[in-house]
């Protein structure tokens, strides 16, 4: 009779345990239930969404949560704002500074760029990560989730995005992890050459995401990032006829997107967040920087290691103070030099060692090992092109972006979905590095300790209460010579321990 009693006793616990089991896991099914699905649209400028030229996402704009005071990460360059969505983190955390970057174990002598193949040579080179900071992909890593990311840009783009590649990198250059290649080549193959090559490429991922990312058992998280309207706007000019062109071409691929979306049950739903890396302003000749240092004496040639520079940033030979002070000063007079950052003479100080500069800290930018001495940005106006769109930097090329004025700072923000208040506005200031960490709070994940961002809890329908108010903030900063006075500004936008780097301006006063 004691045998049966506590076989029947065993039985109970088992069943016990195996339902108590079923419920965890089916509360952490419904955890999941909602996938996510992330869009960029690279160099879109809110001006761009019109009815006109992108009617289905001007249309998705009309019932979406919206953030009207949304930020790229500066300095406004497309790797550095793939690594900060990726990561919820600014440079000064994930430690990748630019579209070329000075890495000295792998070149002591030059920076390298961001492909793919330039990328993986950093961990080999430093025994050390690439991004110091803790990605999306890992923290769904450790949910058992998954990430797949479709990218019809460059391979470092596309590969920052997922650089532990928990799950998937699709770009027409670049299939990772390597045994997935043949299986998309053979089901999708290559890029069509019947249209453009760049409008091909964007219809092939935007084929691969039907296909791979928005399936029954799909990722968790996808995301699809269009290379238009950048590269057209860079060749031809914003507002030109093929600018427009490839503007409507992308529209059309997201349109393709949503009604796949809305097709499914309701047992398949998604939230749509969409976002872009950066604004865009038409382009004034300037020198180069590192012809401009070679000229004035700072720098002995293309080759040399006494000063090196990577898109803005110098480098100067151990950190020699003399130096790094003649050449803020040589800048400070020259019309196309914008704002100009260097080390804060102590952890938090909002104006830089140099008189006359901002401090890196100021825009989170200082990297414990990675970060050079001065930081310059092209000078800009509110000038407006020959198309009507105003924005005008100093920079080289047709038209571009990675300066700090407005108009390359000021994004767009839209999401959409069961856990999105659609149709609600915050006046509140957001950044790409705020993206990650909402999606982590929709899943009820655990946010890495150094994770810069902020869940954008005031869009969400599980928030009950408001995240605050914000204040602006104004830093100045000024330098007198005998040719006249450099003055700098920076405006910011300050969210309770939040500050979100607006634009700064310049302002040079001739002697009298």
């Amino acid at each position: 009779m004691k045998l049966l009693f506590r076989c029947l006793l065993c039985l109970s616990l088992l069943i016990y345990l195996q339902s108590a089991h079923a419920q965890s896991a089916s509360k952490g099914d419904r955890r999941f239930a909602v996938k996510t699905l992330i869009v960029f649209f690279d160099g879109l400028r809110p001006d761009y969404i019109t009815a006109e030229q992108m009617p289905n996402l001007f249309e998705f704009s009309k019932k979406a949560a919206r953030g009207k005071h949304h930020h790229s990460v500066f300095p406004t360059v497309t790797r550095v704002n793939s690594a900060s969505y990726a990561t919820g983190s600014y440079p000064q955390t994930h430690g990748l500074l630019g579209n070329s970057i000075y890495i000295p174990e792998v070149n002591p002598r030059k920076p390298i760029g961001t492909t793919y193949d330039d990328l993986i040579k950093v961990p080999a080179a430093t025994s050390g990560p690439l991004l110091t900071a803790r990605s999306l992909g890992e923290v769904l890593a450790d949910a058992d989730q998954k990430m797949m990311v479709f990218s019809s840009g460059t391979t470092g783009q596309a590969f920052l995005q997922n650089h532990t590649v928990n799950g998937a990198v699709v770009n027409p250059d670049l299939i990772l992890p390597e045994s997935l290649k043949a299986k998309v080549l053979g089901e999708k193959g290559v890029v069509s050459e019947v249209e453009s090559e760049e409008m091909g490429r964007h219809k092939w991922i935007t084929d691969a995401l039907l296909k791979y990312g928005l399936i029954k058992n799909g990722p968790l998280v996808s995301a699809v990032w269009f290379s238009d309207p950048d590269g057209a706007a860079h060749e031809h000019g914003i507002g030109s006829e093929q600018a427009v062109a490839a503007i409507k071409y992308v529209d059309a691929q997201f349109g393709r997107i949503m009604a796949a979306l809305q097709a499914k049950g309701a047992d398949e739903q998604y939230n749509v967040i969409i976002s872009t890396d950066h604004g865009f302003v038409t382009h004034t000749e300037k020198p180069g920087l590192a012809d401009f240092l070679i000229k004035e004496g700072f720098k002995k040639d293309k080759e040399s290691d006494d000063v090196v520079v990577a898109e803005g940033a110098i480098y100067v030979k151990n950190h020699d103070v003399k130096t790094i002070q003649s050449i803020v000063v040589a800048l400070h007079k020259q019309e196309w030099a914008g704002a100009v950052f260097t080390k804060a003479a102590k952890r938090g100080d909002a104006r830089g060692r140099v008189k006359g500069t901002l401090s890196f800290d100021l825009i989170h930018y200082d990297h414990p090992n990675r970060s050079g001495d001065i930081l310059v940005a092209p000078n800009w106006n509110d000038a407006k092109n020959d198309k009507g769109y105003a924005g005008t930097g100093f920079s080289g090329g047709v038209a571009g972006h990675g300066g700090s004025s407005p108009y390359e700072i000021n994004i767009a923000l839209l999401a959409a979905g069961p856990d999105f208040k659609n149709g609600s506005i915050t006046e509140l200031p957001t950044s790409n590095i705020d993206i990650v960490p909402t999606i982590l709070s929709i899943y009820n994940l655990p946010k890495p300790a150094a994770m810069d961002g902020r869940a954008v809890a005031e869009l969400l329908k599980k928030s009950q209460k408001a995240n605050g108010t914000s204040q602006k903030q104004l830093v100045k900063t000024e330098a007198t010579y005998p040719w006249g006075t450099y003055k700098l500004s920076a405006e910011l936008s300050v969210l309770g321990g939040y500050q979100y780097f607006n634009y700064a301006k310049t302002e040079r006063t001739p002697a009298r």
